[in-house]
C-alpha cells in the first residue's frame, strides 16, 4: 500500500510541474454522475450508481476520485458493494466532440450482505483499470457514453479478479 501512495505522490509532483509549463485547453474540473452495472466473479449482477471528480492538470493528464455503490437483492439476501478509488487519468483531446480516456484507480471497498436480520461485512483493497468516451453536448455539459472498468478486489487473503463495471451518465465541466 505504501508503494501505491508513493507512486501517487510522485505522479502528482510531475503533474504539477507539467501544469505550470503548459496552458491547458481542457476543463479544470469534471464531475461525473450516473448509472453503473457491475458483474462480480461468480455471476452476481448488480446495479447502482457511479460518481467521479477529476482535476485536469493539463490537456491530457488528470487525477480522479471515483466512488460507486452496487446493490443486489435475491432470495432474501441483500448485497451492497461500495468502492472508493483514486488515480491518474489520461485523455486524448484532439477532437472537440469526443474525448476518449483511460485510467488506473486504486483504493478500497466495503462489501456487506444481510439475510433475515443477520449481516456481515468486509473491507479491502480495490483496483480498477479501464476507460471510456465522453461526448460533448455543450461547453459545460457532456455525456459519458460509456465507461468500462476491470475491477479487482482483495480482502482477508482472498482475491476476486474477474469483475467488470460499465457506467454511463452526465458529465459537468468547469
Amino acid at each position: 500500500m505504501r508503494k501505491f501512495i508513493g507512486l501517487g505522490l510522485l505522479l502528482g509532483m510531475f503533474a504539477v510541474s507539467a501544469f505550470a509549463q503548459e496552458m491547458a485547453t481542457a476543463p479544470k474540473a469534471e464531475i461525473f454522475g450516473g448509472y453503473q452495472y457491475t458483474r462480480f466473479d461468480g455471476g452476481t449482477n448488480a446495479n447502482g450508481w457511479n460518481g467521479a471528480v477529476t482535476g485536469n492538470l493539463n490537456n491530457w493528464f488528470g487525477i480522479a476520485g471515483d466512488f460507486s455503490g452496487a446493490y443486489k437483492s435475491q432470495n432474501g439476501v441483500s448485497f451492497n458493494n461500495y468502492t472508493y478509488t483514486f488515480g491518474p487519468v489520461v485523455s486524448y483531446r484532439h477532437n472537440e466532440t469526443f474525448t476518449p480516456f483511460a485510467h488506473f484507480l486504486a483504493g478500497g471497498y466495503r462489501a456487506s450482505a444481510s439475510f433475515s436480520g443477520v449481516s456481515g461485512s468486509t473491507n479491502g483493497f480495490a483496483m480498477m483499470f479501464g476507460g471510456g468516451v465522453d461526448v460533448k453536448a455543450t461547453r459545460h455539459v457532456g455525456v459519458r457514453a460509456i465507461q468500462f472498468d476491470w475491477l479487482s478486489l482483495h480482502s482477508n487473503g482472498n482475491s476476486d479478479n474477474n469483475n467488470m463495471r460499465i457506467s454511463t451518465g452526465l458529465l459537468l465541466r468547469y
